[in-house]
């Protein structure tokens, strides 16, 4: 096979098409970035999960003589001095906690006024009114369900939260934003796929005297539509560059210039470039295996040889 033959034809069918051609790269482009911007949220909040589970951790409220009217483990009044000290050593034989610190009502009553201290209900809260609490550290977040069981309901303890509760919404809304992008991912890959099969209908349509001549003189199937797939090569190619252009400029905007969320939000650990350059090759590898198949699939309904 010529090599120059087949670049020839590459160039004749694209200057043809040109306007389809161009629809091409710029949906094939469109989906590659929404896919890579897919992959690279799952990444983010698989970073931020990471981050923020290894900081958060279970609180374990004890009773204070306000809980006693609402009853059930808190019936009895405030949590005594044995049962504080049983459920501290209760913790620290078990294996998946990792560290206990205990929180006096003044100590609670100090982070409230710190945190809520302009607001109007700050003015009214008294220390008396706080609980005193363990600080609960786990080896293993996902954890939690073992100190809930092993201390909800026990005497002397008003509830068991586990910090993580908190950020679940904010995951689960992140989780929905990357269903949502996969979504639209999904219809603009089908558009591109019709917009190559379109593309090569009426390439291989307006090439059928060559193809006939060709067919005759004895070139093999491939040799004939070789120039079809590269065609479709091509353009995927090169959506996939601009969607690797539109994945770059969006991290630096987004995150080191323009809205410049590293700086505005300190406390959210984002994706660094390292994982953005890992998603690039599988964009690029994307943009050209996809449209390349699709053409050779729609070769043989179009282009009988």
């Amino acid at each position: 096979m010529r090599a120059q033959f087949v670049l020839s034809e590459i160039g004749v069918g694209l200057r043809r098409n040109l306007t389809m051609t161009f629809a091409v790269i710029v949906s094939v482009a469109l989906s590659l970035a929404l896919f890579g911007g897919a992959l690279l949220m799952r990444e983010q909040v698989s970073v931020m999960k990471d981050f923020w589970y290894d900081k958060v951790n279970v609180s374990i409220f004890l009773c204070n003589k306000n809980d006693a009217a609402s009853g059930d483990t808190c019936a009895k009044g405030a949590v005594t001095a044995q049962q504080r000290e049983e459920i501290k050593t209760d913790l620290k034989k078990m294996d998946i906690v990792e560290s206990v610190h205990y929180e006096t009502a003044d100590e609670a009553y100090k982070h409230y006024k710190d945190q809520y201290g302009d607001t109007a209900i700050a003015s009214i809260i008294t220390p008396d009114q706080m609980q005193e609490s363990f600080r609960v550290k786990l080896k293993d977040p996902e954890k939690y369900q073992v100190v809930a069981t092993a201390f909800a309901g026990r005497a002397g303890v008003h509830s068991v939260q586990d910090q993580r509760g908190i950020l679940e919404n904010l995951f689960n809304m992140m989780k929905g934003m990357n269903v949502a992008a996969l979504c639209v991912m999904g219809l603009m890959l089908v558009i591109a796929l019709m917009l190559i099969v379109n593309t090569v209908r009426v390439s291989a349509f307006s090439r059928r005297r060559e193809t006939g001549i060709m067919r005759l003189v004895g070139a093999s199937s491939f040799y004939i539509q070789m120039p079809f797939i590269m065609e479709a090569a091509v353009a995927g190619l090169l959506g996939g560059v601009v969607a690797c252009v539109l994945l770059v400029v969006g991290r630096y905007f987004l995150i080191d210039a323009g809205l410049r969320l590293a700086e505005s939000m300190p406390l959210v650990n984002f994706i660094g470039w390292d994982a953005v350059f890992a998603v690039l090759p599988f964009v690029v590898v994307i943009g050209l295996l996809m449209p390349s198949l699709a053409a050779a699939i729609a070769l043989r309904k179009y282009l009988k040889v």
